[in-house]
């Protein structure tokens, strides 16, 4: 945010992003993106084998995912520590929805921070990760 844009409170949130649902490409691509090629995210037998309803996708794709909402909010080079705690595999098809809120206003040294709380849950609103992030501001509160 700029210093004429909107004064940031606790309590306001992030603009969501809204994924389309999760395809097989999305994982393959991701898994030759990360070396991951675990067989639990691309074998559908392999994934029931181990007791899921077929492959699901990587952790830390859902993570990136929320990782967006920070960068399109501020610029990377802003955030000042990411955290993420996994609740529920996501599986193919699934329509996530990555949030954030602002849950306070610091100020440490010279720079003022957000601290947010980050989630993301699919279209039937479970919950699929959460997250703690901060980020340094440009702008001065209210």
């Amino acid at each position: 945010m700029s210093r004429d844009g909107p004064t940031l409170r606790v309590g306001n949130t992030l603009p969501d992003l809204t994924l389309p649902p999760l395809t097989r490409g999305d994982l393959a691509r991701y898994a030759d993106a990360s070396g991951d090629h675990a067989a639990v995210h691309l074998d559908d037998d392999y994934a029931r084998a181990v007791g899921f309803p077929g492959v699901i996708a990587h952790g830390l794709l859902v993570m990136s995912y929320l990782g967006r909402v920070l960068s399109d909010w501020q610029p990377v080079d802003r955030l000042r520590g990411f955290s993420c705690r996994f609740v529920a595999v996501t599986l193919l098809g699934e329509r996530l929805r990555c949030s954030g809120r602002i849950v306070a206003l610091r100020q440490l040294g010279d720079e003022e921070l957000a601290d947010l709380e980050l989630a993301v849950h699919n279209e039937v609103a479970e919950l699929k990760l959460t997250g703690r992030a901060t980020v340094a501001l440009q702008e001065t509160r209210a």
